[in-house]
């Protein structure tokens, strides 16, 4: 172990650039189009599908619950980090085990949802609902497994490059099964006015057979070395315990969950009476509902850790430990510190990101415009962002780029600010893309190697899906307003307002390169 210097060793442009040809880095790249592909098989793609086929618009919407599995993957990571899989753990590893296992699993969910027909009936519906939450955990978890993979297949030295990689193919994956599935489907002979079943079923079979390129990658890449270092610590017997607790406690809370949704019913009905903002009751609301369900949840897995039906010490190593190792590493005063860069730091893009696509439609733009600038231009731009961000990485150091990455990403929403004023300019939209997601593909890189670097090895899988939860949450929390305040400050005066928000972020970079030298892991 060392620290990253004060001062970087500069690395030439040509060595920054050559580091991509590093066979860890194309491995990266493969793993991150299989992360990529699902995602929107959950969202646009199938949202689609079930409109064509005669699905209600409100019942559309609650499938894209079954993406809540990215949002707390950090519950199951230990599982992934400790539970050795029969069969695969002996023959591939600990990581690929669960690389080959998850990416099985979404091959299955993807082919489910390819063999059932949704305008059949409401069993059909509930088949295609079983097997999208399925498509949603199982993609969730590679994404575990992919993490854990990157970190432990190269030093700290090289994490810039391999998330820049990692982020390229998750985004030529999204393109995949987004686009390209829109594309397909059309092909195929389905429309709005006229659906055709066999269309969206030859799509996603043609979807789930682009999964073979992760599939393919996890078999011939070698496993990371660590992976040798008290991987597996109890026996067989607990670890199927404690998996058997982990599926109790999952299913309490889908109950606890699906239990509140009544009683709320007359708080929300009360709150409308109170606030004339539908969208800010709901969301109060719900967010009551989620975190009075994880607040009985955590109460009914303690009192089931009463019953020492697990091994405690099982649940201290996997949950308890790996956040005790952070703060011990660090200090509760400067893990706080992290913790709350962690959390802010993609603020102001994530903020302005949740109202864009309304923004866009308000300033005149077409759908198409839309289609064309922002979704294939923008991903474009978005990839270029990242590998150079990677490239000046590698060049500079983390805390340089940690710096750019934040001011950039800020300031481009000032360009937001003069698209509100010009109005239906689209060679200025154009600009502003391309700002918008160069910025924020060079902040992606930067900060994901910097996430990589606060990581133990000893709990990569637990600690890095924690960060990157966090990474999200408050953002999102902040950005379920967005529409209210650019309703009521006005477009140009909510930019603004987002520009400022990107400010206290940078004291905190200052407060963290001032105190911290980012460890270097070796390979």
């Amino acid at each position: 172990m060392s620290g990253e210097q004060a001062k970087v060793e500069k690395k030439s442009w040509g060595d920054s650039f050559k580091s991509f040809s590093d066979a860890r880095s194309v491995t990266m790249l493969l793993l991150g189009f299989s992360a990529g592909l699902p995602i929107l098989m959950i969202f646009s793609s199938l949202g689609l599908w079930l409109r064509e086929a005669g699905v209600e618009r409100s019942a559309v919407t609650y499938f894209s619950w079954a993406a809540l599995g990215y949002s707390f993957k950090f519950i199951w990571a230990p599982l992934v980090d400790k539970l050795p899989l029969p069969f695969f753990t002996s023959s591939l590893g600990r990581r690929r085990s669960w690389l080959v296992f998850s990416q099985l699993l979404v091959v299955t969910s993807i082919c489910w949802m390819a063999s059932t027909d949704p305008s059949l009936g409401q069993s059909a519906l509930n088949s295609m609902a079983l097997a999208t939450v399925m498509l949603g955990f199982s993609s969730a978890t590679q994404d575990i497994v992919v993490d854990a993979y990157r970190i432990e297949s190269a030093p700290s030295s090289m994490q810039a490059i391999l998330s820049a990689s990692y982020i390229a193919g998750y985004r030529i994956g999204m393109l995949a099964s987004g686009a390209g599935a829109l594309y397909l489907a059309s092909y195929f002979g389905t429309t709005k006015e006229v659906y055709q079943y066999e269309a969206w079923r030859n799509t996603y079979f043609i979807m789930a057979s682009l999964m073979s390129i992760g599939l393919l990658t996890s078999f011939f890449r070698p496993e990371p070395k660590q992976h040798s270092e008290n991987a597996h610590s109890h026996t067989n017997k607990e670890y199927l315990t404690f998996f058997c607790l982990f599926l109790v406690i999952v299913t309490f809370f889908i109950f606890s969950f699906y239990n509140l949704g009544t009683p709320l019913l007359v708080l929300k009905a009360k709150l409308k009476e109170l606030i004339s903002n539908k969208a800010l009751v709901s969301f109060i609301v719900g967010s009551l509902r989620l975190v009075s369900s994880l607040f009985l949840t955590v109460g009914f897995g303690y009192l089931l850790g009463k019953t020492k039906i697990v091994n405690t010490e099982m649940i201290e190593s996997s949950y308890i430990g790996p956040v005790r190792n952070f703060f011990d590493r660090y200090g509760r005063k400067y893990a706080l510190l992290l913790l709350a860069l962690i959390g802010l730091y993609r603020i102001s893009d994530i903020v302005l990101g949740v109202i864009s696509n309304i923004f866009y439609q308000d300033m005149g733009f077409s759908k198409v415009d839309i289609a064309t600038a922002v979704k294939t231009f923008g991903l474009i731009m978005s990839i270029l962002g990242g590998f150079l961000g990677g490239a000046l990485t590698v060049r500079f150091g983390v805390y340089r780029l940690l710096w750019w990455g934040a001011i950039l990403s800020a300031a481009t929403n000032l360009l937001f600010m003069i698209l509100a004023k010009t109005g239906d300019n689209l060679a200025f939209l154009y600009l502003v893309i391309s700002a918008d997601n160069l910025a924020a593909g060079l902040a992606s890189a930067a900060f994901v190697a910097f996430l990589s670097s606060l990581t133990d090895i000893r709990f990569t899988a637990m600690q890095y899906a924690i960060f990157s939860s966090l990474m999200t949450l408050f953002p999102k929390i902040i950005g379920g307003y967005s529409g209210g305040m650019s309703l009521t400050l006005g477009y140009p005066t909510f930019f603004l307002l987002t520009t400022l928000m990107g400010i206290p972020v940078l004291y905190i970079i200052y407060l963290c390169q001032k105190t911290f030298k980012l460890t270097q892991k070796t390979p």
